[in-house]
């Protein structure tokens, strides 16, 4: 399907009149060529496509290159600008949010004569519905990372340490065919829950504690993402009332997903809920955020979202309630949207584990 990306992009170039759309972000760079290396530049007319890369990758891009002819040069820059000095465009579309101040001016400074005109927005926009390929690729890796957590939820017991219980999901992870880890694990227990990105730390979990794991694993380069909270122990009456205001305020916003819905009023499902029960001051952050090659990616659940909920769209979930000095909860499911609502491709079921 990668083959019928490119064609898309070629769409910028209408859409800003530009001659030539020049891609430097890798994970677009991916998405649109099937190339998996840490080196390339992409260069697209309304007809031609140009791959560039160095001598590490000039063969990998051979064989893995859709839709342009691979280029190699000794000097990135060199090789952009001797490209774009044959192609003489005036005007040029490209990703401002991936380009460095210094090597935009140095750019410019050697390309005298050509606009440059920033397509973040439009790129990203891209990959915002996925095709049945990366649908595929997508539930695998949350099946992946899913079936692992499992494994280590099983394995907890006071005493160990938050880094030890990261260590041991991204063994799990890997033992079960994950490329990597998507992102540092957050793993949080007590008071530290109350921190939304607590990363794992020699903090030992103790008898009682409720304990937020934010986990993902990376399989064939597309990522995974899901959060749980567990307890160490049977809750008390506070702990559960949290719990299950938080799984109420994120069945809410599932139960509510459907084509044509916007991101904020998503939004507002769970956050109503939650504001409701008098924890509204204790949810800082947006609903949840798309997941594909990135593990942040457009589009975005906040207040402040101004896009519209469509099929194929896939994004997490993920309400919390975080109280300084006491703790938090969050849970989390990564969806798929369907004609008529959401699907979770996370598997975790999320009522209360007690270990």
């Amino acid at each position: 399907m990668i083959g019928n990306r490119i064609p898309a992009a070629r769409e910028c170039l209408k859409r800003f009149n530009a001659d030539l759309l020049l891609v430097t972000n890798l994970s677009n760079i991916r998405y649109l060529t099937g190339f998996t290396g840490s080196e390339a530049l992409l260069i697209l007319s309304p007809e031609d496509g140009w791959f560039l890369t160095d001598s590490r990758y000039t063969s990998q891009a051979g064989a893995e290159v859709t839709g342009a002819k691979v280029i190699e040069f000794s000097s990135r820059m060199d090789g952009l600008v001797e490209r774009l000095q044959e192609l003489r465009p005036a005007r040029v579309a490209f990703e401002a949010g991936s380009t460095t101040v210094a090597f935009y001016q140095e750019l410019c400074g050697k390309t005298p004569g050509i606009e440059y005109l920033p397509a973040d927005a439009e790129l990203a926009g891209l990959r915002t519905v996925k095709d049945a390929g990366e649908l595929a690729i997508l539930e695998q890796v949350a099946a992946i990372a899913s079936e692992a957590l499992l494994e280590t939820v099983a394995r907890l017991k006071p005493g160990m340490t938050e880094a030890e219980v990261a260590w041991m999901l991204e063994v799990a992870m890997r033992e079960k065919g994950a490329e990597g880890k998507s992102f540092d694990f957050i793993v949080a227990s007590g008071e530290r829950g109350a921190l939304p990105h607590g990363r794992a730390s020699e903090k030992k979990l103790a008898a009682g504690e409720l304990v937020t794991i934010d986990y993902g694993a990376i399989y064939r380069g597309y990522c995974s993402d899901e959060t749980v909270t567990v307890c160490l122990g049977e809750p008390d009456a506070k702990k559960r009332e949290v719990y299950e205001t938080v799984l109420a305020a994120q069945r809410a916003a599932m139960e509510a997903v459907h084509p044509g819905m916007s991101f904020k009023d998503l939004d507002v499902k769970a956050r109503d809920l939650i504001a409701g029960k008098g924890y509204g001051a204790y949810f800082g952050h947006g609903l949840g955020h798309g997941v594909g090659i990135d593990i942040h990616e457009h589009p975005a659940a906040s207040p402040r979202s101004k896009h519209v909920i469509q099929e194929g769209m896939v994004f997490t979930i993920e309400p919390g309630i975080y109280i300084p000095e006491w703790g938090g909860v969050r849970i989390e499911d990564t969806v798929v949207v369907e004609k008529n609502g959401c699907r979770p491709i996370t598997r975790v079921p999320k009522e209360l584990m007690i270990v």
